[in-house]
């Protein structure tokens, strides 16, 4: 018999890869970012600068790979980088306002898909289920690991 742990990690990514957004489309410019670059601004913040190395780690990615992924968002437009004020070694980067208008039109989440997988459940069972994952989120923070 599967643990519940087991069973919860089996179904998860059942349930995202069958909603998840595969392209953003940037309202303003009409670019098209992919789930990766999405995903890098819908970590980064237009105020409060990241360092370079803090993000990729948080992404399980090497700097390199970061850095690459950012060198298309910067010249997109979405991005900016400089070199932090007390350690020229590091680099920071934040959002533009084209990249916080990306941020925030994009969800993780494609509206239509959820509403059809949804759709697929009886109106008790749709309660049941938002109302065990608002329970699951709201335990969420507080993680060791999270990103604010």
């Amino acid at each position: 018999m599967k643990s519940v742990v087991e069973r919860f990690i089996e179904a998860y990514p059942k349930v995202f890869f069958a909603c998840h957004l595969r392209h953003v489309r940037d309202s303003g410019s009409g670019r098209v970012l992919s789930a990766r670059q999405a995903s890098i601004v819908d970590h980064l913040d237009g105020k409060v600068p990241r360092q370079v190395h803090e993000l990729a780690e948080h992404l399980g990615v090497t700097a390199s790979t970061a850095s690459l992924q950012l060198d298309d968002l910067e010249r997109a437009g979405f991005v900016k980088r400089s070199r932090h004020p007390r350690d020229r070694r590091r680099t920071n980067v934040r959002l533009t306002r084209a990249g916080e208008r990306v941020k925030g039109q994009q969800k993780v989440l494609d509206r239509e898909r959820v509403a059809a997988l949804l759709g697929r459940l009886t109106a008790a069972e749709r309660a049941e289920v938002v109302a065990a994952l608002e329970k699951l989120a709201a335990t969420a923070g507080g993680l060791k690991g999270e990103w604010s």
